[in-house]
């Protein structure tokens, strides 16, 4: 099965860490339930003052979709400066590495 990968980065002044997950349990409930999601990994770098996550997906449809509603809403929450990537997954090349798929 082919999988597509998405990389959110942006500007985030906090709060972070345990913090982080207290405030965002809700969020982080929703994007469990988007359609065609496999995982995703959170991320945060306060040093930085960015946070995003990175995101497997059955379909670059499901991705697609996805990247579109996650800008939307990170717009709406003031968030700009935001980078969104999408790859094509090495299935093959990422087994040899003990990816979880």
């Amino acid at each position: 099965m082919a999988h597509t990968l998405v990389q959110f980065d942006f500007p985030y002044s906090g709060p972070w860490g345990a913090e982080m997950a207290g405030a965002m349990g809700d969020l982080a409930r929703d994007i469990a339930g988007e359609e065609g999601l496999v995982w995703k990994i959170w991320t945060e770098n306060q040093a930085a003052g960015r946070a995003g996550g990175i995101y497997v997906f059955e379909t670059p449809e499901a991705a697609a979709a996805y990247t579109e509603k996650h800008s939307a809403r990170l717009g709406a929450f003031g968030i700009t400066g935001i980078n969104a990537l999408s790859f094509d997954v090495n299935a093959d090349l990422s087994a040899i590495t003990r990816a979880p798929l």
